[in-house]
């Protein structure tokens, strides 16, 4: 069975195995021991609550109980922009005109922008090749919807993901050898290393503070703009189907759009219910697949099912129960996994 749960430290070689197959693009998930051990140590302080507001990162991973592997790793910021600058692009417009010559121009443009600094952030999602089956995508990337909905005292009030740009298959991206390289003098994908291992004060030292005028930028790198990579569209049209909206804001190096929603009107957050657990006999006539998470917050866990929910109780198998750490009449956290099925 498939089950997400928070990472703990035993997981390092998991997620190492996990950074090796993601390449280029997924910058908060480094092929460095040293990083990634800092990550698991940040996300523990986080769920026993010794972490301050603008430490606390949660970071989860998808395991096969059978096996015990870890096949997929997501993760949750509690307020970006609270130690270090949140940088992006917003694509604004600039207006240029003359009554006495008659003329009147506009120009979109690129502001250097922190305007999302205190949101919550939905990043690192990545899912092992071997585990793209069985609804294993969503199950990972939308069990984090389910956090949000039981602990929203705990986030800002906007979530926020960046998506990933285009790029080709070795890496390039149009937008950063238009722009990025001539205030940087680097590859891309060390630049991209060098912001997901945590040295981003070069961005706020070598970015150019004034608007970028879009039309000076090469075709190819226009045209990138708010552009996802062929591999993310998948996560894109997901967040869309939850009531993600790309603002106008891109990434400063590959330029890949920034989604948001307001945490209240995330659809899986605002359509979860909280059922009473009855466990028994797997459950007849099933509706659809179903995310169901127990309530624990350092315990917190969360898996796919189908299920038929009733109105106040929802019948789990003895398996299931075990997975999920919980036990008759407990209350558990359900929603539908996808806006089609039907509660």
């Amino acid at each position: 069975m498939m089950v997400i749960r928070p990472v703990k430290a035993s997981d390092l070689d998991g997620l190492m195995e996990l950074a090796r197959s993601a390449g280029v693009g997924l910058t908060s998930l480094p092929v460095n021991e040293e990083r990634l051990s800092a990550r698991i140590a940040r996300s523990e302080k986080s769920f026993s609550g010794e972490a301050d507001l603008a430490e606390r990162g949660y970071v989860f991973v998808l395991e096969d109980t059978a096996s015990g592997r870890v096949g997929g790793i997501c993760a949750l910021e509690a307020a970006v922009g609270l130690k270090e600058p949140w940088y992006n692009y917003r694509v604004g417009t600039i207006v240029h005109a003359s009554e006495e010559l008659d003329v009147y121009t506009r120009h979109e443009t690129l502001f250097l922008s922190n305007d999302h600094t205190g949101y919550s952030e939905l990043c690192t999602l990545f899912l092992h090749p071997d585990f793209r089956v069985n609804k294993n995508g969503g199950l990972l990337s939308k069990s984090r919807f389910l956090f949000l909905a039981q602990f929203p005292e705990m986030f800002g009030k906007v979530v926020v993901a960046e998506m990933r740009g285009v790029s080709d298959a070795a890496g390039n991206s149009p937008f950063w050898e238009a722009l990025g390289r001539h205030f940087f003098s680097m590859e891309f994908a060390q630049a991209d290393y060098l912001t997901g291992v945590g040295q981003k004060a070069f961005v706020a030292e070598l970015m150019p503070k004034f608007p970028v005028y879009i039309d000076f930028l090469p075709q190819d790198a226009q045209a990138v703009i708010g552009q996802t990579h062929d591999n993310t569209r998948p996560a894109v049209a997901m967040l869309h189907s939850e009531g993600f909206r790309y603002e106008g804001y891109v990434d400063i190096f590959d330029a890949g759009p920034t989604v948001q929603a307001y945490t209240r009107d995330i659809r899986a957050v605002r359509d979860s219910r909280l059922l009473a657990a009855n466990v028994g006999d797997s459950a007849t006539g099933a509706t659809g697949f179903y995310l169901v998470s127990n309530t624990g917050f350092d315990g917190f866990r969360v898996l796919l099912a189908e299920l038929a929910p009733g109105a106040d109780s929802v019948t789990l198998s003895a398996e299931q129960a075990s997975t999920l750490n919980i036990k008759q009449g407990d209350v558990v956290r359900v929603v539908a996994l996808s806006p089609k099925e039907t509660a």
